[in-house]
């Protein structure tokens, strides 16, 4: 298995865009740095992190969306890992000691509208285009993740 790396983390007072940091110390609510407005849909134990993919980024801005790593809320920018893989139950390690788990898709909404040509948000749906959504994970075991740090798929059960 490849070894990933975390490309960019994005965090925020609420809302999209997340602009990029540095590093940030993650618990079972998430990034110490992040917080979200709407609790009903974000964060939480069972969402604590949104994660995605910058070939995903990359592929979605080859279509012609002005879409950015952050603009579209995800906490974590990965890259060089296979994103068909991230589907509930798998487990990751992100750098020296964080460890997530998958826990389901990340329902788009019109707030990351701007991120798409003709505002079609439903771009990143799981049901419209699967493989195409971002991922939330609870965390397993707290840590502090850095840009450039190691992501390895430690369980894909």
């Amino acid at each position: 298995m490849k070894t990933g790396r975390i490309f960019q983390i994005n965090a925020s007072n609420g809302g999209v865009p997340k602009s990029p940091i540095r590093q940030s110390d993650v618990n079972e609510l998430g990034l110490l740095t992040d917080s979200q407005k709407h609790k009903k849909f974000h964060g939480g134990p069972e969402r604590a992190l949104c994660l995605y993919s910058v070939e995903r980024i990359q592929a979605l801005q080859d279509e012609g969306h002005p879409i950015f790593p952050g603009a579209i809320g995800e906490n974590v920018t990965i890259s060089g890992v296979d994103w068909d893989q991230m589907v509930p139950g798998v487990q990751l390690q992100l750098g020296d000691s964080l460890v997530v788990e998958v826990t389901s898709y990340a329902v788009p909404c019109k707030q990351i509208k701007e991120s798409f040509k003709e505002h079609q948000f439903v771009r990143v749906s799981q049901k419209s285009n699967p493989g195409w959504a971002r991922a939330y994970t609870k965390v397993i075991a707290n840590g502090r993740i850095q840009v450039g740090d190691a992501v390895e798929v430690v369980d894909a059960s």
